[in-house]
């Protein structure tokens, strides 16, 4: 399950950067807010119909449930809602190369809100890998001289980062339930107010084609990908998967050089040894040690493992194939293995 999660979280850093130059071709018939709002309708709609099309879930997969809809609808508010209005106000008061550093931001205050808020484990060998990775992102998107004057412009960029962060975070707190109901809900709220706040200033809807593209652009750099990194979450935690998904920014740069044939710089060179370094840190990872697990009872998709040994005595846990999702009890274990922070080991080191 953790090289699941490393996988799926490098995935989606591949799709959300090869969105970032496809991006650029249509912005110049959209305006910075039509064009978020776009991709984001375009990630909801995208895989609310696909939902419709396959028809019931799948592998398992469980709708959100009780309070999860409450740490849902906050995850939406700060990161759909808040983060782009933050970046937007931000950016008309803080210089391009300023906004582009500071966006880096986002991946360590994920990983800074997931060590010492939500206690994930950490250990020197991870934020080795999470500092050379945010390096490389550093020197990917200088642009010359930092300015902070200001002051409001660059503090909003910022706090824009960590309304994401935030909403990584939450978004943890449900990732058990379907990555594809997570992805489908966040991208209908979020589209629909960036493309509502569009139109109250004064933007009008795109032709068909541009917004067609755009919305399938969204479907699959925001919708795929963030149904890929709702699985990482779910196995790897924020950190970690915030870790990998900063690499998007390099995967952008080297389509860029595909689609508008910009040359090979020293700086994406440098990015590319500094990320490299970072990935295979937290790679080979080896967080192994003794554990306990407490009592405890949840619902998940799972399949018989060590830390599944129940039994299915009736019909209400449905039929016995795997993977499944039912709710289920854990009893008193304590043992040793190499493990991430995901459900079932949140302890603290």
């Amino acid at each position: 399950m953790p090289r699941t999660g490393a996988t799926t979280a490098i995935l989606a850093a591949v799709l959300f950067g090869l969105s970032t130059p496809l991006a650029k071709l249509l912005v110049h018939d959209l305006s910075p807010w039509m064009l978020a709002g776009l991709l984001y309708l375009g990630s909801g709609i995208g895989l609310g119909l696909l939902r419709l099309l396959t028809g019931s879930r799948k592998r398992g997969e469980r709708g959100l449930r009780g309070a999860e809809w409450l740490w849902l609808m906050a995850a939406v508010a700060a990161g759909g809602v808040a983060g782009p209005v933050l970046l937007m106000f931000g950016l008309t008061a803080t210089p391009a190369s300023t906004a582009s550093l500071l966006l880096n931001l986002e991946g360590v205050f994920t990983a800074l809100l997931a060590w010492f808020v939500f206690r994930e484990g950490v250990d020197r060998r991870l934020v080795a890998g999470m500092v050379a990775i945010v390096a490389g992102a550093v020197v990917l998107s200088w642009g010359g001289p930092v300015s902070l004057s200001g002051g409001w412009g660059p503090a909003a960029v910022a706090a824009a980062c960590l309304m994401w962060a935030v909403d990584n975070n939450l978004t943890r707190k449900v990732s058990l339930a379907d990555p594809a109901d997570i992805a489908t809900i966040k991208g209908l709220v979020a589209g629909s107010v960036n493309v509502g706040i569009a139109l109250a200033l004064g933007d009008a809807l795109p032709a068909a084609p541009t917004a067609a593209a755009a919305m399938l652009v969204g479907l699959l750099g925001y919708g795929v990908s963030l149904v890929l990194f709702v699985v990482a979450l779910r196995h790897i935690g924020a950190a970690r998967t915030g870790a990998y998904f900063s690499t998007a920014p390099f995967v952008g740069g080297i389509a860029s050089l595909a689609i508008f044939g910009e040359p090979v710089t020293l700086g994406l060179a440098a990015a590319a040894v500094l990320m490299g370094i970072g990935v295979w840190l937290h790679l080979t990872e080896d967080h192994d040690h003794e554990h306990d697990h407490d009592e405890m009872e949840h619902d998940h998709p799972h399949v018989h493992d060590e830390h599944h040994r129940h039994h299915h005595d009736g019909p209400q846990d449905g039929p016995v194939t795997e993977p499944h999702s039912h709710r289920h009890r854990h009893g008193r274990l304590r043992h040793r293995h190499a493990h991430f922070p995901d459900a079932h080991h949140a302890h603290r080191h």
